[in-house]
This record gives C-alpha cells, sequence and structure tokens, in this order.
C-alpha cells in the first residue's frame, strides 16, 4: 500500500530532521572530550607558543582540554596531513602559520591539498619577524649589517627553522633585495635555531617574535629590525626592514584550521570563541607582548586572507627559486 504523497513527504522530513538533531546537539554541547591540536614544529617555537595560549584559552572558555601535539618534520606537512585525513568531527585541529601556504608552492608533490583539505577556521594574529644577531656581531643597524656582509661575503651563517620556512623566506628574500651572501644554515624549528644562534653558533636569523623578544629583552640577542611594514608596538624603537630596504615585508598570519567537511555548526562555534578570545583586553595585550596585532573575522575572512598569503609567497619562491630537498 502506498503511503498519500502529502504523508510521505511529512514521514521523509521527519527523517531527515531526526538525523540530523544528533549532529545539531554534539555541535552545541562541543566539545564534549579533549581537543587534539596539531602544531608541525618542536616545541618553543612561534606556532607552537601560540597554540598553547591560544588552547589554554579556549580550554577556559569551553572546558575541555586542548592538547597540543607537536608532529615537526617536513617544514610542517607531516602535521598538515595528519590533519587532513583525521576524522572531521572537530576533536583534530591545525595550528596554521605562514607554513602552509607557502609550502602549497614549495612543494611539488604533497600527499594533501592545503585548500581543498583544511578547512579555515579563525585566524588569531599577524607578528613580524625580528631580524636579530648574536651579540658579537659588530652591527647595531641594518645598514651595518649589509655593509659588513658585503665586506665578508660567505662568512655570515643564517639560521632558520627549516627549508622553506616564512624564517627562511624572510631571510632569502633580504638577500635577494640587498645583495648579501649569506650561507643558510636550517634547523627543525625555530627553538634550536635560536638556541644555537644565542651559543653563536650561528650569527643572524629572521626570527618570529614569539620565539625571540624575550632573549632580545633579556641582552641575549642584539634586533636590527622588525619585517613587518610598520613599527611593532613590542619593540617600538626597533626600526622596519623596510626603512633600510625599501618594499621589504614579510609578517607571519596565524590561526587554526579543520579537516574539510568538520560540521559548520562545529567552524562556527569555535570562530565564536575565538573571536570572544580575542576581544579580550588582557589578550590583546598579551599578543602585543609576543609581537603580534589580532586578527578577528569570520571563517569566510580567514580562507581569503590565506588565498591572499599563498599568492604572496608563491611569488617570491619562485623569484627566489627556492627548493626543498
Amino acid at each position: 500500500m502506498e503511503l498519500p504523497r502529502r504523508s510521505f513527504l511529512s514521514f521523509a522530513l521527519g527523517t531527515a530532521a531526526a538525523l540530523l538533531r544528533p549532529l545539531r546537539a554534539s555541535a552545541l554541547d562541543y566539545p564534549t572530550r579533549p581537543v587534539h591540536w596539531i602544531v608541525g614544529f618542536p616545541p618553543g617555537g612561534a606556532t607552537d607558543v601560540i597554540a598553547r595560549l591560544m588552547g589554554q584559552w579556549l580550554s577556559e572558555r569551553l572546558g575541555q582540554s586542548f592538547v597540543i601535539d607537536n608532529r615537526p618534520g617536513a617544514g610542517s606537512n607531516i602535521g598538515t596531513e595528519a590533519v587532513a585525513n583525521a576524522p572531521a568531527d572537530g576533536y583534530t585541529l591545525l595550528l596554521i602559520s605562514s607554513a602552509q601556504p607557502i609550502n602549497a608552492t614549495l612543494y611539488e608533490h604533497l600527499n594533501y591539498n592545503f585548500v581543498r583539505d583544511i578547512a579555515p577556521v579563525a585566524s588569531f594574529s599577524r607578528e613580524p619577524n625580528l631580524m636579530v644577531v648574536h651579540p658579537s656581531l659588530p652591527v647595531t643597524t641594518v645598514p651595518e649589517f649589509i655593509a659588513y656582509a658585503k665586506a665578508n661575503p660567505g662568512k655570515l651563517t643564517m639560521a632558520s627553522s627549516g627549508n622553506g620556512t616564512i624564517v627562511h623566506i624572510g631571510g632569502e628574500l633580504f638577500k635577494m633585495m640587498t645583495g648579501v651572501s649569506m650561507l643558510h644554515v636550517p634547523y627543525r624549528g625555530a627553538g634550536p635555531a635560536v638556541t644555537d644562534l644565542i651559543a653563536g653558533q650561528v650569527q643572524v636569523m629572521f626570527a618570529t617574535m614569539p620565539s625571540s623578544i624575550e632573549y632580545v629583552r633579556a641582552g641575549k640577542l642584539r634586533a636590527l629590525a622588525v619585517t613587518s611594514a610598520a613599527r611593532s608596538a613590542a619593540l617600538p624603537d626597533v626600526p622596519t626592514v623596510g626603512e633600510s630596504v625599501p618594499g621589504y615585508e614579510a609578517s607571519g598570519v596565524y590561526g587554526v584550521g579543520a579537516p574539510k567537511n568538520t560540521p559548520a555548526e562545529i567552524v562556527d562555534k569555535l570562530n565564536r570563541e575565538t573571536n570572544a578570545i580575542l576581544a579580550d583586553a588582557k589578550v590583546k595585550a598579551r599578543l602585543a607582548d609576543l609581537g603580534g596585532t589580532v586578527l578577528i573575522g569570520s571563517p569566510a575572512d580567514y580562507a581569503k586572507l590565506l588565498a591572499e598569503t599563498t599568492e604572496k609567497w608563491a611569488k617570491v619562491i619562485r623569484a627566489a627559486n627556492i627548493k626543498v630537498d
């Protein structure tokens, strides 16, 4: 016996609504267990510092632990791939830095597609890098550094947090725009690179602010310039690289992503909670202390920003002919 059309439609709509109710309920209750937040670099670097701060604040607001899971290797590709292949349930997140937009061009054969496989959730902050040198180097300004480097070709070593990172590319952009020669020394993350810079094993680094600013304040490193277009409120007396090298700019953007197809309700909830955190004056002050400026926006705003960043770094990578093994 066939159901009347009206009864059939009512039955079908009722069934669909019943199936959606658990998803909506789970989104409203989210998170009900700890959330794993994957960071593609070792502890101590900028991505790790930012993830731990935001994770702590999100834990306080949402009542569940945001567990930082460091998965270093391949310029963050190992961590990014892990998130791309994770269940799309909101319980595995990715700390996004400039690494992912850079890697989209830097690596020709990835096992994931960043734009396709990672859903932008929320941006956190924009942070300049810091051009820092070991205090034993006899320079105090960018022009003095350029003159010293040209007078000592090939003798300076430039540390980075790994091949193709923004720390590396920022340095390569500087070399390209100034004509200086420096030997690039890649490390497995910003933490060990800064440690060797402090020890005098290398001479210069275009380090991330969170990984280096406290050492500058303590006098263990000397800051020559910030890499942003404008001076940083965290170090207002430190000039920009662009004041000596017109047109130079290299800043990082941090945020959070999730596997594609993560329920929109969960993405929106994480975005709302993140924006609420970033609107807090104490949070703004803490991020500013690390050299950052908060970036509040929707998931769509963040997607647009990531697309623009990807295009910008693609041009630099190609112009400098940067390759990875």
